[in-house]
């Protein structure tokens, strides 16, 4: 029970990487909430999870719905402790010159401009408090980038210096700001990093993973639930790279 009496949001809860950190969280004592852009997925999942946890259907490059959602979450639980920034998107592997501009803002307002806008919504509340832990969810293609999923990678490296200048600066105020970095794992995002879904493909992603496996939910669960618990008290600013030696 490491986040026991701990209230928490994590957006794209409902499904992937977001849906096993919910889990954990609840299993660990937290109050969550599934904040989702699939609100009857997110409600689904809630109910899964019991009194626990509940649904917020919330679209994060909103800055509205954003808002709503913080006033929610602070208005029900009496307070935030955490905030886990796990919604996220991609464009199919294009030539960077190729990637259409509509798919490039989705990436950015999605991948980049939510995190600005939760941190809006949220960050006066936990200065507040003296209190509070961040928790960003990037990528390994934001530290070692692989060709065609430009636009991607680099939203995922700007997440991590995101995280490392949000850390410095929040410190003061008793804010801890960490970010973990996986490999491709088995979620909706897996056919898209990939192009298309096929054994042949696979193998070579997985050619290129020491460990030679996806991450998996439980993975980045368990990393998150440790950044996230006073377990982690003296750790901000880091990228932890949960992804079998891929970035070796």
């Amino acid at each position: 029970m490491r986040l026991e009496g701990k209230t928490a949001i994590v957006t794209g809860g409902a499904s992937g990487f977001g849906a096993g950190i919910a889990q954990k969280f609840v299993a660990e004592g937290a109050r969550v909430m599934i904040a989702d852009i699939n609100g009857d997925a997110a409600a689904n999942l809630a109910a899964q999870l019991g009194d626990r946890a509940q649904p917020q259907q919330v679209d994060v490059a909103d800055r509205a719905s954003v808002q709503s959602m913080a006033e929610t979450a602070i208005r029900d639980f009496g307070g935030l402790d955490i905030l886990v920034n796990n919604a996220g998107v991609t464009h199919l592997p294009t030539p960077l010159e190729d990637v259409s501009e509509q798919d490039f803002d989705r990436v950015f307002n999605v991948n980049m401009k939510s995190v600005y806008l939760t941190a809006r919504a949220l960050v006066p509340h936990m200065k507040s408090r003296k209190t509070g832990a961040i928790l960003n969810v990037a990528s390994t293609a934001g530290l070692s980038p692989r060709p065609n999923l430009n636009w991607y990678n680099a939203s995922k490296g700007w997440m991590i210096t995101a995280t490392k200048t949000m850390a410095v600066e929040l410190a003061p105020s008793g804010i801890r700001v960490n970010a973990i970095c996986p490999v491709a794992g088995e979620t909706p995002l897996l056919k898209s990093f990939m192009g298309e879904d096929t054994p042949e493909i696979r193998a070579k992603f997985l050619s290129t993973i020491p460990l030679g496996r996806f991450s998996t939910p439980e993975d980045m669960a368990n990393a998150a639930c440790f950044l996230c618990s006073d377990e982690a008290g003296m750790v901000t600013g880091t990228a932890l790279e949960v992804d079998g030696g891929r970035c070796i």
